[in-house]
């Protein structure tokens, strides 16, 4: 425990990243607890630059309407949906929370951050074939998929994906759903929005700022050391400390000391995606389609050609690529990934590396590929893809998870999101990655339910006044499920906007 001899600045709350994660929370809480201070340390120059920068994701608002690794085949052939209507529910979670925001005009300008955009689903080959049909029949009976439609013939394909499917030569049958309520999210601009509006409320942002390190006091509360761009340090002395730093959570979760932070390790994979600013040629693709991973590979690997809005911009994004770096975010050391290991979590680490040999080999062939054998991985869905076209561009960091499990043993790779919080309350730290920004309301909501136990009871009929789905199932309720969406479309201008190609 620190001895608080020293004089350290007093604060409530203290969160660490200024990502799409705090800024869920710190919105969160500023509508729940609007006389807290709340303090933010951010290392970079600016809020949203690592994994929420528009350029470091595939902006996907994923609502497991076109990923295909969200449901799966049973022995008995049936397909498993369970992931994807919780990844759904989620989603929804977070459209009700930011059109709340939207219209109490916490922030504005919503076409600045989502945008409605078809999501699709493409496979090849009689027996892929069978499987989307298959989970079509099955996705559509429920009222948060009832919209989704099938089409395996080539004219309607084209209609739907034209630059995908006009100048196909290969006579091997395609099948395709489509969904048009989806979204192309801009978590950037999302998480400049929400800190824009909470820098003019009780919110203490600290820029080029890094969090040092975080000891807990013998009263409970934690000592937060902080650098500036100076080298100088302060203290500040806090009741609740969030780790929401992307990639450099697990860092700060480690010098925290807790219990429950020993044992897990981090992997880095870094994304590259193609990307095309022709006018011509985005003109020509008005969707985000999944297709399947290869056999072997990772989930993060799963192929897309997404459109993406950047300001007013359309552009094409193909990908992702992987590739390695041992650093655990785009502007870490090449030393994180050495660091991160200690006493704690080598046994892990090293039965993860050798359960992981297949994703070990995947990643050296992923980034021992040239550009044009990356080329031809997109000439799989743009036939006539040019190459003067196309750049490269190195996408954010991930770090997976790596932990021992009940069912998995030893050191097994997850590849979601993770919440890591203490017992008594007092601390809470964000790791892991997809669906990560799409579910960050959710996620936040689980992090003060846990870590504010005492005053969560009190907040639920604000939070219900927010997120009127809160505590229910939707799949359950079709009414509330035609409710939400119509009342989140007009708030965030996604009925108006959307373009329906039939």
């Amino acid at each position: 425990m620190v001895n608080m001899s020293n004089r350290a600045i007093e604060t409530d709350v203290i969160l660490i990243g200024a990502g799409i994660m705090s800024a869920t929370l710190g919105s969160l809480l500023h509508e729940l607890a609007p006389d807290w201070k709340v303090t933010v340390f951010e290392k970079l120059g600016r809020t949203g630059e690592e994994s929420s920068n528009e350029w470091n994701n595939a902006g996907t608002g994923h609502a497991a309407l076109c990923e295909l690794n969200y449901t799966s085949e049973k022995p008995d052939g049936s397909i498993d949906m369970t992931k994807a209507v919780k990844i759904n529910e989620q989603f929804q979670v977070s459209k009700q929370f930011w059109s709340y925001l939207v219209n109490n005009r916490r922030i504005e300008k919503p076409e600045d951050f989502i945008r409605p955009l078809p999501h699709m689903s493409l496979v090849y080959g009689i027996e892929n074939i069978k499987f989307l049909k298959k989970r079509h029949e099955t996705m559509a009976q429920n009222p948060l998929f009832k919209d989704m439609k099938f089409s395996d013939d080539p004219e309607t394909l084209k209609k739907w994906m034209p630059l995908i499917m006009q100048e196909r030569t290969s006579e091997e049958p395609a099948a395709a759903t489509k969904v048009d309520a989806g979204t192309d999210v801009n978590f950037g601009a999302l998480t400049r929005k929400m800190f824009d509006h909470l820098e003019h409320q009780n919110v203490t942002m600290n820029y080029n700022h890094s969090v040092e390190n975080l000891e807990q006091t013998s009263g409970g509360t934690w000592s937060v050391k902080v650098k500036n761009a100076n080298g100088e340090t302060t203290r500040y002395l806090t009741k609740f400390v969030f780790i929401g730093g992307g990639g450099g959570s697990l860092h700060l979760l480690q010098k925290s000391g807790i219990p429950e932070g020993k044992g897990i390790g981090g992997f880095p994979v870094s994304g590259q995606f193609l990307v095309c600013n022709k006018p011509e040629v985005a003109e020509k693709h008005h969707a985000k389609v999944y297709g399947k991973a290869p056999v072997g590979a990772p989930p993060m690997s799963v192929p897309h050609l997404d459109t993406r809005y950047i300001g007013d911009k359309k552009t094409l994004l193909f990908g992702p690529f992987a590739g390695f770096s041992p650093k655990f975010l785009k502007t870490g050391s090449n030393m994180d990934l050495l660091t991160s290991v200690n006493a704690n979590n080598v046994m892990t680490m090293l039965a993860a590396g050798m359960k992981e040999m297949a994703l070990t080999k995947y990643l050296i062939q992923q980034v021992l590929q040239s550009k044009e054998q990356r080329m031809e991985a997109l000439r799989e869905f743009v036939p006539d893809a040019k190459s003067e076209d196309w750049e490269l561009v190195v996408a954010g960091q991930r770090v997976q998870v790596i932990k021992d499990t009940e069912d998995g043993g030893k050191g097994t790779l997850q590849f979601g999101t993770e919440v890591v919080s203490s017992a008594d309350g007092t601390v809470a730290c964000l790791l892991g990655a997809s669906p990560g920004a799409s579910t960050a309301v959710h996620v936040m909501i689980d992090v003060l339910q846990r870590c504010f136990p005492d005053q969560f009871a009190q907040w639920e009929p604000k939070l219900k006044e927010m997120i009127p789905s809160y505590g229910t199932s939707l799949q359950n309720d079709p009414s509330l499920v035609e409710k939400i969406h119509a009342e989140t479309g007009e708030a965030l201008g996604l009925t108006e906007k959307k373009l329906v190609l039939n």
